[in-house]
């Protein structure tokens, strides 16, 4: 499988550029981190607002009437497997 790639590019100042080099610090693999780190804040922030939303429109829903509906569900999902 390969990997489709892009570049990102960042200016920093010339005296953390060269603490780096100094230091023998790759930025590349601390990037990625920091990137895949915030993006992945952002999708759980995403998801979070979309439970939230979720939980507000089924609130008016009884956990009996949950539980009516995933057992009709089962009972229909067996027959028709036992049908078919």
């Amino acid at each position: 499988m390969t990997r489709d790639y892009v570049t990102v590019s960042a200016k920093i100042p010339r005296k953390l550029k060269e603490l780096l080099d100094r230091y023998g610090i790759k930025p590349g693999p601390i990037i990625r981190r920091a990137l895949e780190e915030e993006v992945r804040k952002h999708v759980l922030n995403e998801l979070e607002e979309k439970v939230k939303d979720l939980s507000r429109r089924t609130s008016h829903i009884s956990d009996e009437e949950v539980v009516s509906l995933i057992r009709e569900d089962r009972e229909r999902n067996c027959r028709d497997a036992t049908a078919g």
